[in-house]
Order: C-alpha cells, then structure tokens, then sequence
C-alpha cells in the first residue's frame, strides 16, 4: 500500500506542477488545492483498499480455508482431550 500512495503523491505533485504553470496562483492556493487531492486520494485509496479486503475476506477461497483451520484445530483438541 506504500507504493501506491508514493505513487500517488508523485502524480498529484506532477499535476500540481503543470496546473501552476498553466495558471498564475499564489503558493497558498496551490498548497490548499495539493491538500485536497490528497485528501482525495488517500480517501479513494481507503476504500478500494477496504472493498478488496472484504472481497479477499469473504471469497470463497477463503472461508473454505478457515472452515478447515477450524475443523483440523477441533479434531486436534479432541485427540487432545481424549488421552
């Protein structure tokens, strides 16, 4: 998840860089507008963040490998119990 919020620091600086040229605004302009893509990214980051982990954690993959866990770790404390 580094990566990609690196990533996309760079490309909001490289955007930030070639919309101040294009544009005349003051540094507190161009830091405010900075500021809110960031907020933007980072908050678009967290949400796909989060959906995938909820995809990984509810794929059937997934909850197939810890039914197993579950019913391994089960019959183990039986062995267990039963001695």
């Amino acid at each position: 998840m580094r990566v990609y919020l690196a990533v996309a620091m760079l490309m909001l600086a490289f955007v930030a860089y070639t919309e101040a040229q294009d544009q005349e605004e003051t540094i507190e302009q161009r830091f405010a507008n900075f500021g809110q893509q960031m907020a933007e990214v980072t908050k678009s980051l967290a949400e796909k963040a989060k959906t995938t982990f909820t995809d990984v954690h509810n794929s059937e993959f997934a909850t197939e490998s810890r039914n197993w866990f579950q019913k391994q770790f089960d019959t183990l404390k039986e062995k267990i119990n039963s001695q």
